[in-house]
């Protein structure tokens, strides 16, 4: 180039600088990604526990309170022992497992119905367990 005085740098970077950077980037991505799809995981394996305790603690109050099982999860919803039916954290979407069973939990109880209530994923889960047997 003209009036360029010999030895002089051009601004700049070179090819070897953006390649030296991108590699860098690389390498903190792929040690990000993993991490951060971890904690993902971990917060909705807890949201799937605490759905899990509510549920089953309203179920139980539901049974207690009308000496009867609920039928189906929609029965503590129009009974106002939960507000709306849970969405399942695996699945996304509200198709709770539940138990039926011919258990009385009380003398006074005259209906049997859910006992108990799972993810309807079959998915395992980080303790090596299927969701569906929390």
């Amino acid at each position: 180039m003209p009036g360029r005085t010999p030895g002089a740098r051009s601004a700049g970077f070179t090819m070897i600088e953006i390649l030296i950077v991108v590699s860098i980037i690389m390498i903190l991505l792929s040690i990000a990604i993993p991490i951060f799809s971890q904690s993902i995981l971990r917060a909705r394996e807890e949201a799937l526990r605490k759905d899990l305790e509510m549920l089953r603690v309203r179920i139980d109050q539901y049974t207690l309170d009308k000496n009867k099982a609920p039928q189906s999860l929609d029965d503590l919803r129009t009974a106002k022992y939960i507000d709306a039916i849970p969405i399942d954290p695996m699945t996304r979407e509200p198709n709770w497992q539940v138990d039926q069973e011919e258990v009385i939990m009380s003398i006074d109880q005259q209906d049997t119905g859910i006992v108990d209530v799972h993810s309807a994923s079959n998915a395992v889960g980080s303790n090596g367990q299927a969701y569906s047997s929390w």
